[in-house]
């Protein structure tokens, strides 16, 4: 084993955004040691390959949509090619520059940024195969002791096992790493990212197929959500939509690298030729490769996930969990709000300090966008039975289509539970509905009934206001 290097306070695995708001707080707030081990980009999927990116990506693929529409409002707009190449260079440049203010903020707090990847000896010492901060390993290993390890090493897209070529195919990782705008695209899965990515390309002009396993996709979400954005990217959008669907194989050409993918659709078998990418949006799997968690003890599930309490602890006393690594509300404000109060509980005396995971708002950047917060109405239903629920929803035209021929649909259900109709689920789909559910979902944390919403007065001409007028 490697001489022990240094003792810390507190040793965070994983550099991410749960991992480094624990380990700052620790440091800035309650003044302890505190060392970040990272083996990538500092701030994790999120800053380099996840939300941040998304989002600028969605923005110009909104900008596109926004300047076909302006014809209709009296503009003579000539919209040109877009420039995939600049926009891409741009948005990396970006990135680059918020994983230099990660580390500059690290360094005013006070915290020990380790590069290298981390392995448990213990419950208390890792071991890091050091690395610089630009990636280039050392060959040298280092050993650090910690009386407190915090494991947030969140997770890593996967790729299908069993059809042939697959790994032809790209994840959402590699998505930031295409340099030129692809003609023809296939993304497979029906979750959030696929669902973003797909409304992404096809705003951009990219011939895009998504393929799902099921009639509709986003199936976690309230039944009004998965069947209005279905419908629209098959009918509206016009999206290749591919329901009931299954990859056979992936073949790709060894001259120009174009894919070609064999496959069963709810219409048959069929083939696709000349595909730049298949995008593999499958799921994700905790990223525990390297960690020899079952050497020191720490449980996992069956899926790999590190196994929590209400309070981030693991199965070993000094060693906690959080953030998508343990499978719990895979979002990064949530790994955030976890990470922070782990700290306040371990270093400022909260002994109560944990994270209510209950009524957690989240938004998917389709086109149109969704908010979503609390449960489902099949959800509610189960819980307290279909006599004590009582449902409100609309579907309008926003006024923004007014002018358009083309209308995106709107959309919006609240669920009421009991004789006082308090709020436990709030779905809303349509322009503008990720800044808008921000405001409700404080309502709804604070116990909001339907009765408060219609107190209050509406906002006119707005979509929201639908939401306190709704009979």
């Amino acid at each position: 084993m490697a001489p022990i290097k240094q003792h810390f306070d507190y040793l965070v695995i994983g550099g991410g955004s749960g991992g480094l708001a624990s380990g700052r707080r620790a440091a800035a707030m309650y003044k302890k040691k505190v060392g970040i081990i990272e083996s990538g980009r500092l701030g994790g999927t999120c800053v380099n390959v996840g939300c941040v990116p998304k989002k600028v990506t969605w923005n110009a693929a909104t900008l596109a949509e926004m300047m076909q529409d302006a014809k209709s409002y009296g503009f003579d707009v000539d919209v040109k090619k877009f420039d995939w190449k600049y926009f891409v260079e741009k948005r990396d440049a970006y990135v680059k520059r918020l994983n230099g203010i990660y580390s500059r903020n690290l360094n005013n707090d006070g915290v020990t940024y380790i590069p290298g990847r981390a392995h448990l000896l213990s419950k208390n010492e890792i071991e890091v195969d050091e690395q610089t901060p630009e990636g280039e390993k050392l060959g040298t290993k280092a050993v650090y002791t910690a009386d407190h390890i915090l494991i947030a090493t969140g997770g890593y897209p996967a790729i299908p096992e069993n059809i042939p070529g697959a790994e032809y195919g790209i994840t959402s990782d590699g998505f930031f790493e295409i340099k030129t705008q692809p003609k023809k695209v296939v993304l497979v899965g029906a979750g959030y990212i696929s669902i973003e990515f797909a409304g992404i390309f096809q705003a951009l002009g990219t011939e895009t197929h998504l393929m799902i396993r099921h009639e509709t996709f986003l199936r976690s979400f309230d039944p009004m959500i998965q069947d209005t954005l279905t419908k629209y990217y098959d009918e509206g959008m016009g999206m290749n939509l591919h329901r009931h669907s299954k990859q056979t194989k992936i073949e790709k050409d060894p001259e120009t690298g174009k894919l070609t993918v064999y496959y069963e659709d709810s219409k048959g078998t069929g083939v696709l030729a000349d595909v730049d990418h298949v995008i593999w949006a499958i799921g994700r799997k905790p990223e525990v490769r390297s960690l020899n968690l079952p050497k020191v003890g720490v449980a996992q599930d069956k899926k790999g996930h590190i196994v929590v309490d209400e309070y981030q602890n693991t199965s070993v006393p000094g060693i906690y969990a959080l953030g998508d690594v343990t499978g719990r509300v895979e979002l990064t404000p949530v790994a955030i709000a976890a990470g922070r109060r782990l700290s306040d509980r371990l270093f400022g005396g909260i002994k109560e300090a944990k994270l209510d995971y209950s009524n957690i708002p989240s938004v998917v950047f389709a086109h149109p966008e969704v908010g979503t917060i609390g449960m489902t109405e099949p959800e509610a239903r189960e819980k307290f039975g279909d006599e004590n629920i009582k449902i409100y929803k609309t579907s309008f035209v926003a006024m923004y289509y007014a002018m358009l021929e083309h209308k995106a649909p709107t959309s919006y259900k609240i669920v009421c539970a009991g004789p006082d109709e308090k709020i436990v689920g709030l779905h809303i789909l349509g322009q503008g509905s990720a800044e808008m559910l921000q405001g409700f979902g404080v309502a709804m944390k604070m116990g909001a009934t339907k009765k408060d919403f219609d107190s209050c007065v509406a906002i006119h001409p707005t979509s929201a206001e639908e939401l306190v007028t709704m009979k």
